[in-house]
Order: C-alpha cells, then structure tokens, then sequence
C-alpha cells in the first residue's frame, strides 16, 4: 500500500462533448514520502468499458522526456493532475488516474457516464 492517497474526480460537461478528469495525490501521514518520477508524464489517466476495455489512454501518442524524476511530498502536501477525453463516445465506464512513479502503484478508479 503506497503512504499516498489519490482520489479521482470525473467531469462531463453538459452535453457530453467532453470529460476532464482530476487527479489529486496527498501525503495524508505524519513523515515525507519521497517518489521518483519514470518520465516527464506525472500522471496517466485511461478509460475503461464495463468489460474491462481500455478504449482511451491520455499518454497514447504522447512522448515523454526520459529522466528519472526524485520528488517529495511533505506531510499533508498534495499535487494534482489533470487532463481532458475529448469527443467520448455516450456510455458506461471506469475512470483510472496513476500517478507515475517507481515507488508503489498511486491510483484511484471511479465509475462515470457520458
């Protein structure tokens, strides 16, 4: 279990043409946590059916500087993410948002509809 807690917050907007997702990672103890980043790509964010079809990933197409990354998050310190799924397709998903980093797995999953 990572000494980070990440929550994920979805919006569609009124008609459905897009969804911006927020991802937002605290240090919720009592000691710094140090992370190190993979790449310039803090966060990921991908988008599951039902079924468990990955039918949108924010990083695909994307390039990224490779430099390992040291970060630190003092207690109580949080960061967030964000990024936007333009033109979704209406229906029923799973939400994920990642943080990308070496340590341990920082993620949150919630359900949406457009």
């Amino acid at each position: 279990m990572s000494p980070l807690d990440a929550s994920l917050e979805v919006t569609v907007d009124g008609d459905g043409q897009q969804v911006q997702f927020t991802l937002v990672v605290e240090n919720a103890g009592h000691d710094p946590v140090s992370v190190t980043f993979r790449d310039s790509g803090d966060a990921d964010f991908a988008v599951l059916t039902p079924g468990g079809e990955e039918v949108w990933r924010w990083s695909d197409g994307r390039m990224f500087a490779q430099a390992l990354r040291p970060a630190e998050f003092a207690p109580g310190e949080s960061a967030t993410f964000e990024a936007e799924w333009p033109a979704p397709e209406p229906g029923d998903y799973t939400a994920i948002g990642e943080l990308r980093v070496r340590e341990s797995e920082v993620r949150a999953e919630t359900p949406f509809s457009v």
